[in-house]
């Protein structure tokens, strides 16, 4: 009786090819795709509220009327949002085609030389600590469940059923950033003038603080490094901007 037969211990194999293998009753954690969308949502956001908030600023260190105000906020938005969507979707895109070849050159190479691909991927659990057989023995077990889904995660670190998405990408930026311009935008409208500036800028680093734990929790990353490159780059943005525009309007300009 060979070692694949063996009572128990072909059940284990399985076992563990299935624990290896992505399917629908053992997903995969899906780590690439969540970090994917956290990448696109936290720059989203941070640029939408940097980018409207020293907007804004300039506009009103410039000594510039409610409606001016308005008005070049809501462009900002807009104008940064579907720059942020299209940027997003063309990358990703990109990102999606590379994937795409490297598993059509996958399939192509286990339909030309099943054999070479088979020992390519006993050597990739050998590689990773699994005895000679029982690799050998896992290496068939997951060519025989799904050849393809095997090679892909243990060589490209992909599941061939969840590439990334590039509308998903795009929607998420477009709309981080909008909601991330929107509140400098109503932080600096609906005050009294001679508290507008104060509570944009309070606000705006509010939200950048908030933004910058919030990712840093989620990625797994210590969130104090995260805080202070946030809130620092975006109140020397808003400061830069805010004293560009009152220097405009001290000068007549």
């Amino acid at each position: 009786m060979s070692g694949t037969d063996a009572p128990g211990r072909g059940s284990g194999v399985t076992r563990m090819a299935e624990q290896l293998v992505p399917t629908a009753d053992n997903p995969p954690e899906g780590l690439a795709s969540r970090l994917n969308w956290l990448r696109a949502a936290v720059l989203g956001a941070n640029d939408g509220v940097v980018s409207t908030a020293g907007l804004v600023l300039g506009v009103a260190g410039a000594a510039g009327s409610r409606s001016a105000i308005l008005t070049a906020g809501l462009a900002g938005l807009l104008a940064g949002a579907l720059s942020m969507a299209a940027g997003e979707y063309v990358s990703v895109s990109t990102q999606r085609d590379a994937e795409r070849a490297a598993i059509e050159r996958e399939r192509r190479e286990l339909a030309e030389d099943p054999d070479a691909e088979l020992t390519e991927l006993t050597d990739a659990y050998i590689a990773k600590g699994l005895p000679d057989d029982l690799a050998r023995e896992v290496a068939v077990a997951l060519t025989r469940h799904d050849a393809l889904a095997a090679h892909a995660e243990t060589e490209l670190r992909l599941d061939p059923d969840e590439l990334t998405n590039p509308w998903e990408a795009a929607l998420a930026s477009f709309g981080s950033f909008a909601v991330g311009a929107l509140l400098p935008l109503l932080a600096i409208l609906l005050p009294p003038h001679d508290w507008r500036v104060p509570v944009t800028v309070v606000s705006s680093l509010a939200a950048l603080l908030l933004c910058g734990w919030s990712s840093a929790r989620m990625g797994g990353s210590p969130p104090g490094v995260a805080v202070v490159r946030n809130v620092a780059g975006g109140g020397l943005a808003m400061a830069v901007t805010y004293a560009t525009g009152a220097l405009l309007h001290v000068s007549g300009v």
